[in-house]
């Protein structure tokens, strides 16, 4: 984690209060992330498990096939989610999700949303990606919110990715359309079972464990009162 300066606990503060929020199904909060995902496939084809042998042996040559992004959208109260994959991470293919994000919540009068300080994360990604009557109703759809520079910790997509590397990503897959098919089956469980995430951390433990950097960012003028 990076030092906190006044920034950092800004908007520290800031996505901690959005977490605190009560559910309202018209302004739902959503936590948005992405990460890469290495294609591999195998030089020699791996050993199946059978009755005697119930572990699944890769050798250790494989073959890399290039890579692809997969994008999240977690909404942590209600337990939905939304992903896709790309085979860029550009701003037509941010734009593209966030489109789709808009699409899944017709009855919201707006989306809030968390992410973090990637360069495609503005709505300046709508405009190059749409024409201006459309980019201008993304825009005014989502409120955007960031977590502080190196603290992805605070984005709750980050878990969402967690569980669904360790379900569908942690063994070799060649190609695109099979991670899309491995991706898709884990969010579709997730899904019906409306896996929700339970967010601990609040303003107020913030300010407790953190308290020698909120005193830091102080004047002197104001430390002792």
């Amino acid at each position: 984690m990076a030092t906190p300066n006044a920034e950092f606990l800004a908007k520290m503060e800031d996505v901690l209060g959005v977490y605190e929020k009560p559910y309202d199904p018209k302004r739902p909060v959503i936590c948005i992330d992405e990460r890469p995902c290495f294609l591999i496939g195998d030089q020699v084809a791996p050993l199946p498990m059978s009755l005697n042998n119930p572990i699944y042996k890769e050798h250790y040559a494989y073959q890399k096939h290039g890579s692809c992004t997969l994008f999240i959208a977690v909404e942590p109260l209600s337990g939905k989610r939304l992903g896709r994959i790309y085979k860029r991470r550009c701003m037509k293919d941010y734009a593209d999700f966030m489109n789709r994000l808009h699409e899944q919540y017709p009855a919201a009068e707006r989306l809030i949303v968390v992410q973090d300080n990637l360069n495609t994360h503005k709505a300046g990604s709508f405009y190059q990606s749409f024409e201006a009557e459309k980019a201008r109703i993304l825009t005014e759809r989502f409120e955007f919110h960031f977590t502080p520079v190196k603290a992805s910790w605070l984005n709750m997509a980050e878990l969402e990715l967690s569980a669904i590397s360790r379900q569908a990503l942690h063994w070799r897959i060649p190609s695109q359309p099979q991670l899309e098919h491995w991706v898709e089956a884990v969010i579709k469980e997730r899904n019906e079972q409306e896996i929700k995430i339970n967010w601990q951390f609040t303003s107020a433990d913030a300010r407790q464990k953190l308290n020698r950097h909120y005193a830091n960012v102080l004047p002197e003028n104001l430390k002792y009162k």
